[in-house]
């Protein structure tokens, strides 16, 4: 799209189309697309959506910014069924909508920023099996339709509601691949760890969607070390450059832990806050290292908290505390490989859903991640 197109608006859902026409490019036509081809929404699928979300089709579930536009349980429908969601992957499309429009990911922010940061979905529970995703072998990638069909469908409000079209509203410099789709499961099954959403004070048999504005994954290596600090130390390496925008923006970050290199770290007795605190401890930058050595003059940065020192040889953190690392465990049970996975800085906090309204119970027993699973 050009700089001085008008933002375009999805057809209503009676919109009446000529008899053969070509459906595909009259959606092209009219500026819906990701890019990639639509799904024609007809009416029986629209409908089928709409049931999955709870009826009501004219309810309305949020304002998207930043345009801030009405999604509605019939526009979220169209959406889903424009993407290729099957029904039955409603209720995390809606969960996953909720908490990218809470004021404190702040939407606005991440659709209009000119950084590459796209919402990364992660979901775990029951439902992640129900609704057939992929928590496996090559789970950042193709392959599977509910990975790919609900993070495009995200993709198509945030473009088709919340305006934001690139080089429109989105002014993102470069992008990266995960505007299309950016949706993965955690691998309960084969984590030796609490998953993700019990760390965090729900039940196993609860349901949730995890969101993080995020920078594209930063694979890490380690076929050699067979305990704790090796594997971390890699992670750590992996964290510790000077231009991801944690670095100079803090904030938050994810960490996803193949199967085997948790395995790993398991074996020598690591719970998940025992990972975090390491990671935290042991990745970050020399200050002087961030900033080019006084070359460029003396810098303050006050992007990053008033507690780090402005000082050459002082230590700067990655994310200000072990709690802003989200740690995951996914991937292929096949290969010693794990990812960093940046975040957009301070200017947005992830946020943890309960998919159909399940909520935390909390719990001494859960405040550690050494919960009974």
């Amino acid at each position: 799209m050009g700089k001085t197109d008008v933002i375009p608006a999805p057809p209503p859902a009676a919109a009446k189309v000529p008899e053969g026409t070509d459906l595909i490019e009259w959606y092209y036509e009219r500026g819906c697309s990701d890019g990639l081809p639509l799904v024609p929404p007809t009416p029986e699928k629209i409908a089928s959506a709409i049931t999955a979300l709870g009826g009501e089709g004219e309810r309305l579930i949020a304002r998207v910014p930043p345009r801030w536009g009405s999604l509605t349980r019939e526009v979220l429908a169209i959406n889903m069924v424009m993407a290729g969601c099957r029904p039955e992957y409603a209720p995390v499309v809606e969960a996953a909508m909720l908490a990218l429009c809470e004021a404190r990911f702040n939407l606005n922010g991440v659709q209009a920023t000119t950084h590459m940061a796209s919402p990364l979905l992660v979901v775990n529970g029951p439902i992640r099996r129900a609704i057939g995703m992929n928590a496996g072998c090559n789970t950042f990638g193709s392959g599977n339709r509910a990975n790919a069909t609900i993070g495009r469908a995200l993709r198509l409000v945030l473009l088709n509601v919340g305006g934001g079209w690139p080089g429109l509203l989105d002014k993102s410099t470069l992008g990266h691949p995960g505007k299309y789709t950016y949706c993965i499961a955690e691998n309960e099954e084969a984590s030796p760890f609490a998953p993700y959403h019990v760390e965090y004070g729900y039940k196993t048999e609860d349901s949730t969607v995890f969101v993080l504005a995020a920078e594209p994954p930063h694979s890490v290596t380690n076929h050699f070390a067979n305990d704790a600090e090796g594997i971390l130390d890699s992670v750590c390496s992996a964290m510790s450059t000077i231009c991801n925008n944690n670095a100079v923006s803090a904030g938050h970050c994810a960490v996803v832990l193949g199967p085997e290199h948790a395995a790993t770290v398991a074996k020598s007795g690591w719970k998940r806050h025992d990972i975090r605190h390491y990671l935290w401890a042991h990745s970050g930058n020399r200050w002087g290292d961030l900033y080019g050595n006084g070359r460029y003059g003396k810098v303050y940065n006050r992007n990053l908290p008033v507690w780090y020192k402005r000082e050459p040889d002082a230590r700067t953190p990655i994310v200000p505390s072990p709690d802003n690392i989200h740690l995951f465990v996914a991937g292929g049970e096949a290969g010693r490989f794990s990812a960093f996975i940046p975040g957009w800085g301070h200017m947005s906090a992830p946020v943890l859903r309960g998919v159909g309204g399940a909520q935390p119970a909390g719990g001494p027993e859960c405040t550690d991640g050494t919960c009974s699973v």
